[in-house]
């Protein structure tokens, strides 16, 4: 069997509502058409804060005050607690279908992590997995990992955080976990690392730990989603 295809969107700024609709535009393909709609969409969100399944009764007036910091706020069916998304992260949205790869989603789960692990070595850092989801180097999260699976359709994602302000981390527990702190590729390295000087590597390395082929997004179809969905 040769190597899986998977379509590469790279949508750039959209607001996380936004970004909500387009992930549930390429679950219904799934759903619907039998052709392959295996896709990796690449965006990046103004400021955000976002609750998982499990943060069902956090309160109005805590949603409140993070609305007051300037950020929207969003509950959603993703896996994960609190976590914030923003400028200088940068946020992956693997849409697959598992029975493509494997159908388990703790496959899917470990898959996402090594790719996220292979890249900071890809930047001589030393990460790990410290059994609280998402990846970590020491005691801080670098990278956030939150999904959702619906008949082995995959949504959601993770978030690399490359040089965002993680002042805005402050107002939160970070995925619910606390005396642990945030940091960023630029902390971790003393420099300013981009997202575009990122996602070179992390696309590297989601081939690699994915076994897999990207293609870019067909460009008129790419046109058609951005017009439809980039607000």
């Amino acid at each position: 069997m040769g190597r899986q295809l998977v379509k590469l969107l790279q949508v750039g700024k959209i607001k996380y509502g936004s970004g909500l609709h387009l992930q549930q535009h390429f679950v219904q393909l799934h759903k619907t058409t039998t052709e392959n709609q295996n896709t990796l969409i690449i965006v990046e969100h103004p400021h955000v804060y976002t609750t998982g399944i499990r943060d069902s009764k956090y309160s109005q007036s805590e949603e409140e005050k993070l609305k007051q910091k300037g950020a929207e706020f969003y509950r959603t069916n993703r896996g994960g607690l609190i976590t914030y998304h923003g400028p200088g992260q940068l946020v992956a949205y693997p849409i697959l279908n598992l029975h493509n790869f494997s159908p388990r989603i703790h496959w899917y789960i470990d898959k996402i992590e090594k790719t996220i692990l292979n890249l900071c070595n890809k930047f001589k850092l030393e990460a790990e997995l410290l059994g609280d989801r998402g990846v970590w180097i020491k005691d801080k999260k670098i990278c956030s990992v939150g999904l959702h699976g619906s008949r082995y359709i995959t949504s959601h994602g993770f978030a690399l955080n490359c040089n965002p302000d993680l002042s805005w981390f402050d107002h939160i527990v970070p995925c619910g976990i606390e005396g642990k702190g945030v940091t960023s590729l630029s902390q971790e390295l003393g420099r300013e690392v981009t997202i575009a000087e990122t996602l070179p590597v992390l696309l590297e390395s989601f081939k690699e730990v994915f076994e897999v082929d990207l293609i870019d997004y067909p460009e008129e179809e790419a046109g058609y989603i951005h017009k439809t969905f980039v607000k």
